[in-house]
């Protein structure tokens, strides 16, 4: 199961307390807010994975939210609540934006499934949006002036408003949601419905259900009739990220789908008829999996008629300055810090860094530093053991972790985890004077948990521990 920070949003008390305990029971962290505006303060002041709102609401409501949500945090999933009275609401919500939707009174698996579901797309798609309004780091919101962003350029340029299906490919964290959104927006179905699907983060039984809807009753669980995200998508574009991650059996239906543009719901015997563009992303092989049996031939000549090719960072070096500006811009107005830039030396260490995880990795690496930098410029020190000891001399490196002969491997790797933990602790503690309560916010782990770590580094003899 992936862990999950939730944000709990309705006017009413009793449901924010079932929601919360059946949640935290769940193994997740829940904050909860009365309404809109107190969902847009958590909002800033906490790292939130997935808000559950009610839509109707004093002073803010759920649509209202929803929309701040997809302007201001676009990676942070929105599941809505709603009466059977509203469920028409809550289908506007969905081709707003919206992840899904549950209704009163809510089915408790139904509702665990879509949240591990959010949980998972949220965990999956973790950053990586590196969008610029300034026309001088790129074109189409996205950031990158090197060579082969202007050959990704091009092809968007070319294709954006056309009906044809295109596929985007490069390894995960180079942005490929950035370029299905390109697309989008720059098309004449701009101003329709844009409704992304990351097909890793289904459970595969559910995948049918989640593109072609379903009837009351068509399994357990279905409490009430759904529309599926083709239906969803109609008029507008449809994202299938992670297509390779879709099964076989499926593939069929996904293909007839494609080409008729029309399906049955699960459990349905009408035909549904569909206008929909259809834009996929995949960080797989499909050649590979076509040889290997598990992708089918027809369905990715079908899918492949525009290819996109993202470049991994690694190729594209020279936008890493532009990134880093992007980044520090982004994490300044989050953080409330004032970091002015990265060192020369430190600079040098990122563009010798090979970025296994690209895009997603980099702005990761660049949160962390800026969290840590007890300057206003950051500096190698501050940049994680990782990178430091990738650039760091043979000789060096073979001495950073003594490895003892009894313990082997798994003992230094554990000492090692052990200093490393200490370090960020210690300094995350003095950065906000020994607030616990601030700490963990600042390392995005729950209070209780940061706690017990403290206890077992021994940091409560030796530390400020919480002014709170």
């Amino acid at each position: 199961m992936t862990k999950a920070q939730i944000l709990v949003v309705d006017d009413e008390p009793s449901l924010r307390k079932v929601l919360s305990a059946q949640l935290t029971r769940d193994g997740h962290d829940v904050l909860v807010a009365a309404d809109g505006e107190q969902a847009v303060t958590a909002l800033r002041d906490h790292h939130i994975d997935v808000v559950i709102s009610d839509l109707r609401m004093p002073k803010m409501d759920g649509l209202a939210l929803l929309k701040h949500v997809a302007n201001e945090h676009p990676d942070v999933p929105v599941i809505m609540i709603t009466a059977h009275g509203t469920i028409d609401t809550a289908v506007t919500a969905l081709k707003n934006g919206a992840f899904d939707y549950v209704t009163k009174p809510f089915d408790r698996e139904e509702l665990r499934a879509i949240v591990r579901k959010a949980a998972q797309t949220r965990a999956l798609a973790g950053g990586g949006n590196a969008e610029s309004s300034n026309g001088e780091r790129g074109r189409f919101k996205i950031v990158g002036t090197s060579e082969p962003m202007r050959s990704v350029y091009a092809i968007i340029e070319k294709v954006a408003d056309t009906p044809s299906t295109v596929l985007i490919t490069g390894e995960s964290g180079t942005g490929k949601e950035l370029v299905a959104r390109a697309l989008h927006e720059n098309s004449s179905r701009r101003d329709a419905p844009y409704i992304r699907v990351n097909c890793a983060a289904i459970p595969k039984p559910l995948i049918e259900s989640e593109l072609f809807g379903h009837e009351k009753g068509a399994f357990t669980g279905a409490v009430a009739s759904k529309p599926g995200r083709f239906e969803l998508a109609d008029g507008g574009t449809l994202f299938l990220d992670e297509i390779g991650e879709v099964p076989v059996n499926m593939q069929v239906k996904l293909l007839r789908a494609i080409q008729e543009s029309e399906f049955e719901r699960v459990g349905g015997v009408k035909t549904i008829s569909v206008d929909v563009r259809l834009v996929t992303a995949t960080n797989r092989d499909l050649k590979a999996d076509i040889t290997d049996g598990r992708f089918r031939d027809d369905l990715y000549y079908r899918l492949n008629v525009v290819r996109v090719p993202l470049p991994p960072l690694r190729e594209r070096t020279d936008d890493v300055p532009l990134l880093l500006t992007h980044f520090i811009e982004r994490f300044n107005e989050r953080l409330d810090r004032a970091i002015s830039g990265f060192d020369e030396a430190a600079l040098q260490v990122l563009l010798r860094y090979p970025w296994p995880g690209n895009i997603r990795e980099l702005e990761n690496v660049v949160e962390r530093c800026m969290l840590f930098a007890e300057g206003d410029m950051v500096e190698v020190s501050d940049l994680p053991p990782e990178l430091r000891a990738g650039d760091a001399p043979a000789a060096r490196r073979d001495s950073v972790v003594p490895i003892d002969p009894e313990t082997g491997l798994k003992g230094a790797v554990k000492e090692a985890t052990v200093k490393l933990e200490r370090e960020l602790i210690a300094r995350a503690l003095r950065k906000t004077g020994g607030n616990v309560t601030h700490t963990a916010r600042l390392l995005k782990i729950s209070r209780k948990g940061l706690q017990t770590k403290m206890k077992e580094l021994g940091l409560r003899d030796d530390e400020p521990t919480d002014k709170a």
